[in-house]
């Protein structure tokens, strides 16, 4: 058996892949970016998303899902590179502290400089203080536009853990601030 079983098959998830990519492929950096706040990692991310997506085509049960799966594997593959970002800057401390360091870190680039305005900055950083669920609801919710369900979907919760974690999470981001106006 030399010759593809269904040879249509891969076409049509060539095509689909590649229509999905076309359409949500800034969205998709866009979210990255926010969970991990580095433009070349977030691009990363998206393009193994959309390779594993691709991957797992055949597998899909509802291709209508698509979008859902690559959102859900965005956040699941921001959060290994944060654990890796922690586990670098662990050993980066302990080589400093042991009188071993390398080199100072490099200056963040002129990209990521023009995507964070003054006030981005502080809202970004009131983010990356709370806890990882609080975190990722809060930006599904509010920079990928995504609704409770899709939320639950993308982050394998129920509705309720994500109604849970948007009311602790917004409720920590107003009390940090002095107006209380973040909306």
């Amino acid at each position: 058996m030399g010759t593809r079983e269904d040879p249509g098959r891969l076409g049509s998830a060539d095509a689909a892949v590649s229509e999905l990519y076309a359409a949500h492929w800034a969205g998709m950096v866009r979210l990255a970016w926010l969970l991990v706040h580095d433009q070349g990692v977030a691009e990363e991310i998206a393009q193994d998303s959309f390779v594993a997506l691709h991957r797992q085509w055949d597998r899909l049960a509802d291709e209508g899902r698509a979008v859902g799966y690559l959102r859900r594997t965005v956040v699941n593959r921001a959060r290994s590179a944060l654990r890796h970002d922690k586990v670098v800057r662990r050993q980066h401390l302990a080589d400093i502290a042991g009188g071993n360091a390398l080199g100072s870190h490099a200056a963040p680039s002129a990209e990521e400089q023009a995507l964070v305005t003054e006030r981005h900055d502080r809202v970004l950083a009131l983010l990356a203080a709370l806890p990882d669920r609080q975190r990722e609801v809060l930006t599904l919710r509010y920079y990928v536009d995504l609704d409770e369900a899709g939320i639950a979907a993308a982050l394998g919760i129920s509705r309720g853990a994500v109604k849970s974690h948007a009311h602790r999470g917004l409720l920590a981001l107003r009390s940090a601030t002095t107006d209380g106006s973040l909306r």
